[in-house]
């Protein structure tokens, strides 16, 4: 694990940014972090960085949103509104566990004993330190 201290939300883009480009194909990338924390910041620059040029938000009323467009299918999922593995799993989600293209999924703690295969995935972990200032965690896939 590599820890990053983020001192703007530009810096948490940019963080974001480097991981997009060196993003494979079927990477899922598990987000966690507080409300507020940059976790949309961080897809953003993930999002840039795998050349997807549309306007990247947070799914929380769509839990998914797809983009297109750049070097390969990005989807972004928000989980914020599920609170037990039973919602998740009901909310049909698995085709993006196994992406053709690449996940991220905000407040991916939210899956934990839901049977899911997260061994394989990239953890990202934002802490709030104070109001500019983000600790971020993450696996070390090269970026």
């Amino acid at each position: 694990m590599v820890t990053f201290i983020s001192h703007s939300p530009a810096e948490t883009e940019a963080l974001g940014e480097r991981m997009g480009r060196g993003a494979r194909n079927g990477l899922v990338v598990a987000l966690s972090g507080e409300l507020g924390a940059g976790k949309t910041q961080f897809v953003r620059g993930m999002a840039t960085g795998l050349g997807v040029t549309g306007r990247v938000h947070s799914p929380t009323f769509t839990l998914v949103n797809e983009y297109a467009g750049g070097r390969l299918k990005f989807f972004h999922l928000d989980l914020y509104r599920l609170e037990t593995p039973g919602q998740i799993l009901s909310a049909g989600i698995e085709e993006y566990l196994s992406p053709d293209g690449v996940t991220v999924i905000e407040w991916a703690e939210r899956m934990a004993d839901g049977g899911w295969p997260m061994t394989d995935w990239n953890y990202v972990k934002i802490e709030i330190l104070n109001e500019t200032e983000r600790k971020i965690i993450y696996d070390d896939s090269g970026v």
